[in-house]
């Protein structure tokens, strides 16, 4: 007999299947920027409507909160999907580009959308889950902003668990990225201000360089992940942007410098933050030099349980099968705003394989991503079925 193609493996119906994909390609047709998700939630909550499924709209400003009962009263699971698009014109040639100017789902929130929405269908059509189930559509993931303005508009509360998860090019559609420990780095950055002296291009010991102080800033930085941090914690910092000088012949008397702080465990994010400060203090005090140093905090790394992303897999198996669940090949030095909530309650965070058949696969937030829409299926699956499997732990935890 031959292998059940994945639309059969999920268990999704052709129907249901088509309308995920419709609604995905209309999401991508009217991309909107962080916070300014009004249509897409407004093709959510209509969705919501035709399935019955009581929900509260604007939330956090443009978010979308439904809740679904379970078969016994508990505390709730909880799926959430990011809903805004990037400021990156479409260069994908797809008859459902971006008809936005300079407005683009490069990294794949469309498909976020849609499996969150694809799981809420499901579940209404089935038994009722073991426990209450609440659907978030966030916005402002892009910004780092809005699982945190999520968090504190109350929509975890009664919530015991959140599940999450991200399309990735790296992994066929039906493949699921599980691990435990860090998924995604944390996005602190900096800005360094240089106050020197200027003056004139051929009188140099008239002056103090600004920018000859901010480029032995920028080689000393190098050093801190290479000589400070545990080669086994993947961590960067890089200088993004260095703003000096007026004139050829000028001696510049200012200098800016900004970047990003990345890491995976909290520990070696607060050490690399404190020794970029103490890197360019001593810089600056070292040439005579007026330093100012700015760490702008952003999301914090996202950590999975070992318990966590075991119930994951257990309901990504159910689905797909043990070939179907892998770890992460490599480190994601990428920021992700579902640490916040991650911050407040048990959760994880997981990779939907989205790769495109015999296509060269561009990144996220590249003007030719895509993913393969069959990822949408496998994604909708996984969701309704991790709530049924969270709802069945936690019952077993309160008879425990």
């Amino acid at each position: 007999m031959p292998e059940p193609s994945l639309l059969e493996r999920t268990g999704v119906s052709k129907a249901t299947f088509e309308r995920l994909v419709a609604f995905r390609r209309d999401l991508h047709r009217h991309p909107e920027l962080s916070f300014e998700e009004e249509r897409t939630a407004g093709r959510i909550a209509a969705e919501l409507d035709r399935l019955g499924i009581a929900y509260r709209s604007g939330v956090a400003g443009t978010g979308i909160v439904a809740d679904l009962p379970g078969r016994e009263v508990g505390p709730a699971v909880a799926l959430r999907a990011d809903m805004d698009a990037l400021p990156i014109a479409e260069q994908t040639g797809l008859p459902f580009a971006s008809e936005r100017d300079g407005v683009m789902h490069a990294c794949g929130h469309d498909g976020h959308t849609s499996m969150v929405l694809g799981a809420a269908e499901l579940l209404a059509a089935g038994p009722p889950p073991p426990l209450p189930v609440r659907f978030i559509w966030q916005p402002a993931e892009e910004l780092g902003e809005g699982a945190k303005a999520m968090v504190e508009a109350g929509v975890l509360d009664g919530v015991g668990m959140i599940f999450g998860g991200h399309v990735d090019r790296h992994y066929p559609a039906g493949a699921f990225a599980i691990s435990d420990g860090a998924v995604n780095a944390s996005t602190d950055e900096f800005e360094i201000m240089i106050a020197g002296r200027g003056g004139h291009g051929a009188r140099p010991h008239e002056a103090l360089d600004a920018i000859v102080v901010g480029s032995l800033l920028i080689t000393a930085l190098q050093t801190v992940v290479s000589r400070e941090v545990d080669p086994a914690h993947p961590s960067v910092v890089s200088v993004g942007s260095f703003h000096a000088g007026s004139a050829p012949n000028v001696i510049a008397d200012r200098a800016t410098l900004e970047g990003t702080i990345r890491a995976q465990h909290p520990a070696t994010r607060a050490h690399l933050c404190a020794s970029v400060e103490r890197i360019a203090k001593a810089i600056g005090a070292v040439h005579g030099a007026e330093v100012t140093v700015k760490v702008i905090p952003g999301t914090p790394p996202v950590i999975n349980s070992p318990a966590m992303a075991e119930l994951a897999r257990r309901a990504a198996r159910a689905i797909v099968g043990e070939s179907g669940v892998v770890p992460l090949h490599t480190a994601n030095m990428g920021g992700e705003d579902f640490a916040f909530f991650l911050d407040v309650i048990r959760g994880c965070y997981v990779r939907v394989g989205a790769q495109v058949p015999g296509r060269e696969g561009f990144p996220a937030h590249s003007s030719r991503f895509d993913i393969d829409e069959d990822a949408l299926a496998a994604g909708a699956a996984f969701f309704a079925r991790v709530a049924v499997v969270a709802g069945e732990a936690l019952l077993e935890e309160g008879r425990g």
